[in-house]
């Protein structure tokens, strides 16, 4: 069986996990949590990167750092995974879920103002597929409505919108590093803090709603609770495997992105025949190869291929069922306007494998099933 994903090995990232035990300091906000806070912050051109246990921690401290309480509302497309607005529910929003650009299936920009009421309080775009949303409409969006934005970049590490890396754009940006990303430490995300008056308050929420982060640079002479949070330190084994991959990003990137390439022009001929349509990638925007998605006619095509390339030795998957349908959907959040497309649109969608490494022996074996399949 091919697989849909591989998580990414290198191959040395034990002689750093091998560190982590002489060193004899395992818990986070050590030498290797610091490494990979101060290398995205460096690389990335941002002002303050804290690692995380995973990406869903990262946006659990931004729904505390915009300050959301009971009765506000948080704008954010439906078609993403649930801890974009599990995050905000657990303190007590509404979500209002807005449709999507059938293009990009990124939230559609010019359907967020009508959504803004005097009771929202944050913004969250979601680069799906590691493509940007459009930035500067939401920025000037948010800025005129005095709310916050908060970019989930879970799938957008590497990606940029016009030179600007994502989650570096709005007021906060989440990362994930889980295994089926493009850089992994197994699991991990980092929290990305653009707002400078947030940063302190970031810290102390990171440890548990104390000031230790202050006590260790010796800014206080005893550390103390101040605040809410809770645990949001990775452990450093994570961010040592995680470190040794984001020293060879170009080499994943360039990988992927070989087999990305490889996908979009053995299937232009399909999209010609209008069999199938390829993701759109916008002139502005670099994207990080992190998936491959085909859409298709309908929702019996996709379960069809889905199944004629499980029985020829390929995993290939749909993506997310739109929130606003499901149960805690329905009770937490509302849709704003019309479902012109996010229903019908993830209906069609289908992800092929792709991974760090994958052999060209294997990705000419998804192209000829899938061929196969239409013929």
């Amino acid at each position: 069986m091919i697989p849909f994903n591989k998580p990414p090995v290198l191959g040395d990232e034990i002689k750093y996990i091998e560190q982590v035990i002489r060193n004899g300091k395992m818990c986070g906000d050590n030498e290797f949590t610091k490494k990979c806070g101060r290398w995205i912050e460096h690389n990335f051109k941002t002002e303050k990167a804290l690692m995380t246990p995973s990406c869903t921690d990262a946006l659990e401290m931004s729904a505390i750092l915009a300050e959301i309480q009971q009765g506000d509302e948080v704008i954010m497309p439906s078609y993403t995974f649930v801890s974009t607005a599990n995050a905000f529910v657990l303190r007590g929003a509404k979500i209002v879920f807005v449709d999507i650009r059938p293009d990009t299936m990124n939230i559609d920009e010019k359907l967020i103002e009508q959504a803004v009421t005097s009771k929202t309080k944050a913004i969250v775009p979601v680069h799906y597929a590691g493509v940007s949303c459009e930035m500067d409409d939401i920025i000037k969006i948010g800025n005129s409505n005095n709310v916050f934005i908060i970019e989930d970049a879970a799938q957008g590490v590497t990606s940029t919108y016009k030179g600007k890396h994502l989650g570096t754009i709005g007021d906060l940006g989440a990362y994930s590093f889980h295994e089926t990303k493009n850089y992994s430490g197994g699991e991990g995300g980092a929290l990305i803090v653009n707002n400078k008056k947030l940063t302190e308050r970031a810290e102390i929420i990171r440890e548990k709603g104390t000031n230790r982060s202050l006590f260790l640079r010796g800014q206080v002479d005893k550390y103390t609770w101040v605040d809410i949070g809770s645990s949001f330190l990775p452990t450093e084994f994570s961010c040592a495997y995680l470190f040794r991959q984001l020293e060879k990003w170009e080499e994943i990137n360039k990988n992927r992105l070989q087999t990305w390439d490889t996908y979009y022009k053995q299937f232009k001929e399909l999209e010609k025949k209008e069999f199938v349509q390829l993701p759109y990638i916008p002139e502005h925007c670099i994207h990080n190869s992190h998936m491959f998605y085909m859409k298709v006619k309908n929702l019996e095509v996709r379960t069809s291929l889905i199944e004629y390339l499980k029985e020829n030795g390929i995993q290939a998957v749909f993506h997310y069922i739109p929130l606003h349908s499901a149960p805690a959907g329905k009770k937490y959040g509302r849709f704003s306007g019309e479902d012109r497309y996010t229903t019908k649109e993830s209906e069609k969608l289908l992800r092929l494998p792709i991974y760090y490494g994958m052999s060209r022996n294997d990705q000419e074996k998804v192209i000829d099933t899938v061929y196969s399949f239409f013929k």
